[in-house]
């Protein structure tokens, strides 16, 4: 891996201390499926959320719940003249603390980093932690690989790194999605630059020049970090959206935006039994024609058969933010309901669901101010609970990238990117109800 490495962390004996309080203490209320019993519509209140990430030049934020229930959180710290590296915490929200300090899971000068494809977390029954993150494979622009690799000490240590993908092309391979696939098995999917003949392009707007199209891939990897399984989901897909997955009760369902030879950038569905993906289906037919790539990809979350999906989109020439519900899985979609309109909308959507009420938060632009916002809604989409300005970001533009939302405990846990005096760092707050 040359200039990459996993990393041993100055922290392991907080962290083997934190697992091993975690495994006597039990699982969190909201992952043994305890839920507070609270009146949808009381108001939230908004309290910050101290990040770890306490260096400046932390962005890039990902969050997801374990199957134990904790939160992970991980980012990218860069500072000039310093290698990137690959930072993480746990939070438990029974406790109401972070397990840890910052650690560290991979360092180098040749990490790609990039505002919309970020790196991320996850973890399996088994306890085991997953983590990939982007490493340059050539000279070209948007020439870089995936790279994915496994703790099995709650991060302390982590394994040699391994590419999911094996075409050797210095193409794009990016914009990733993670799940438990088993107990110690991982689920991972990307889009796969191997037919667009080559990474040089100027830039993410560029994707609309002739050359082959970029495809949607999948795989599963064992304990052992060995892919067993691999699959093309999709032949032609949008440049640089993000793809989103999420559990359901028949299977792992990714979402991502399609492109058909028209240049209809709709968002698609597919999900996985274990053996086989699902013919992909569009979430909604908004028809949107764009020629180039909006970086905007979509967002989903599950529980049981129920399934909701958020997206940005363009059509009729009026951006929007839509939500989509589906009760059978992702096999099919109710009509969306528009959560925002108009000029200053950004989108960047991240969308949670918890049994008792969905969860929307999305970016405006409005002049030079940005706003973070948050829709709290009935599960099946119909009743707007309440609508909240959370943040004002301070930053324009790609500088802020994506928010990220995890939901436990009836409570919302929201991160962003932050830039002041050019100088990135994260912010959070939590969205709960007494």
């Amino acid at each position: 891996m040359n200039d990459f490495r996993a990393t041993r962390s100055i922290h392991g004996v907080a962290l083997l201390a934190a697992l091993a309080l975690s495994a006597c203490g039990g699982r969190d209320d909201a992952a043994a499926g305890a839920q507070p019993t609270v009146d949808p519509a009381a108001p939230s209140t908004v309290v910050e959320w101290t990040l770890p990430a306490t260096l400046p030049g932390s962005a890039s934020p990902s969050l997801a719940v374990a199957p134990d229930g904790r939160l992970l959180l991980s980012w990218v710290n860069s500072q000039a003249g310093r290698r990137h590296i690959m930072q993480f915490s746990a939070f438990s929200h029974p406790q109401d603390r972070w397990l840890h300090g910052m650690s560290t899971i991979a360092i180098g000068h040749s990490m790609f980093v990039n505002w919309a494809d970020v790196p991320h977390m996850t973890g399996t029954p088994d306890g085991a932690l997953w983590a990939h993150w982007l490493q340059k494979s050539g000279e070209g622009a948007y020439a870089y690989d995936v790279v994915l690799s496994r703790s099995r000490d709650g991060g302390a240590n982590w394994a040699e790194p391994v590419r999911p993908h094996d075409d050797g092309t210095q193409t794009e391979h990016g914009f990733v999605s993670m799940w438990p696939q088993g107990n110690s098995t991982l689920g991972i999917a990307w889009l796969d630059g191997r037919n667009t003949g080559g990474g040089g392009h100027e830039g993410h707007d560029a994707h609309h020049a002739p050359q082959g199209a970029m495809t949607l891939r999948a795989a599963v990897f064992d304990g052992a970090l060995q892919r067993t399984q691999e699959f093309e989901l999709d032949d032609r897909v949008c440049d640089c959206c993000q793809t989103a997955v999420a559990q359901t009760a028949q299977g792992a369902l990714l979402v991502y935006r399609g492109r058909t030879e028209g240049e209809v950038r709709d968002i698609l569905a597919t999900r996985f039994n274990g053996i086989d993906w699902s013919t992909p289906r569009a979430v909604h037919a908004d028809g949107w024609e764009m020629p180039a790539c909006p970086v905007n990809g979509p967002a989903v979350a599950a529980t049981g058969e129920t399934a909701i999906v958020g997206w940005y989109t363009e059509a009729g020439s009026q951006p929007e933010v839509r939500l989509a519900r589906s009760t059978d899985s992702g096999d099919s979609f109710a009509a969306p309901v528009m959560l925002d309109s108009g000029a200053g909308v950004l989108g960047r959507i991240a969308v949670a669901l918890d049994g008792q009420q969905a969860w929307a938060v999305w970016l405006r632009e409005d002049g030079d101010a940005q706003s973070l916002w948050l829709s709290r809604r009935s599960p099946d989409l119909a009743t707007e609970y309440e609508r909240i300005e959370v943040a004002k970001p301070r930053g324009r533009g790609r500088a802020t990238g994506f928010p990220v939302l995890a939901v436990q405990g009836g409570s919302a846990y929201i991160a962003w990117t932050d830039v002041v005096g050019g100088v990135p760092n994260l912010r959070g707050v939590r969205v709960g109800r007494p």
